[in-house]
């Protein structure tokens, strides 16, 4: 798996398609995260941006091999495994992300809570951000696991499906995404710091659960 992952890696480099998501998310950032403003608040809309960023990252490794390179990678050690080191990738790549917008966002927000009475300290701040981030990079992965190849093929349906399932996943009631980002939200009205880690928990488990679908999918439709 080292040498998949590798492999994956420098194809992600390399192809420089992931440009337009960083630079969008760079983007969102940008216009919605002004210095000053309140830290957990302004943490929650950065975890929230980056879920549709990392199903976008997600559909860029899983096809971005060409399809007889990727029949020789699978022939060697099994499409299942080059198709988990895809997704492996693309989530290491959406954490990394979140992670380097957490701590320039903590250094740039005020310590204070929404209506600015109350100090919060930033360094647990910057770590319930970073717990959010990660949730919403899983969630993000498993959108795009579920709705790229193999599960689907055509682009016309794969597109939409990723747009409409990063939005649900962060609207709909119960979401582990919903329920982080809202953590902090309340936190920051409170003065008080969340740890969410059950929203954690649970898109660790959801993603688990869809890379495994994918990978077996891929797999039978290999045979």
């Amino acid at each position: 798996m080292n040498a998949l992952l590798r492999y994956q890696a420098a194809l992600l480099v390399r192809s420089q398609r992931w440009l337009p998501p960083v630079i969008l998310y760079a983007a969102f950032l940008g216009i919605g995260v002004q210095s000053g403003q309140p830290v957990l608040d302004s943490l929650g809309y950065t975890a929230a941006a980056l879920l549709p960023v990392a199903a976008w990252l997600t559909r860029i490794c899983v096809t971005n091999e060409q399809p007889a390179a990727r029949g020789c990678t699978g022939a060697a050690v099994g499409p299942g495994r080059v198709h988990l080191a895809c997704v492996l990738v693309a989530f290491a790549a959406s954490a990394l992300l979140g992670t380097a917008a957490t701590v320039v966002v903590t250094l740039i927000s005020a310590p204070t809570s929404t209506d600015h009475q109350t100090r919060v300290e930033p360094l647990p701040a910057g770590a319930a951000g970073l717990l959010v981030v990660l949730t919403c990079a899983l969630l993000g992965t498993a959108v795009g696991a579920l709705t790229n190849w193999p599960l689907l093929r055509s682009p016309g349906r794969a597109v939409p499906a990723l747009l409409l399932g990063a939005l649900l996943t962060l609207v709909v009631a119960g979401s582990p995404a919903r329920l982080a980002v809202t953590a902090l939200v309340d936190g920051s009205q409170h003065a008080t710091v969340p740890v969410p880690l059950l929203p954690l928990a649970a898109a660790g488990l959801l993603t688990a659960a869809a890379t495994a679908v994918a990978c077996a999918l891929t797999n039978r439709r290999a045979v």
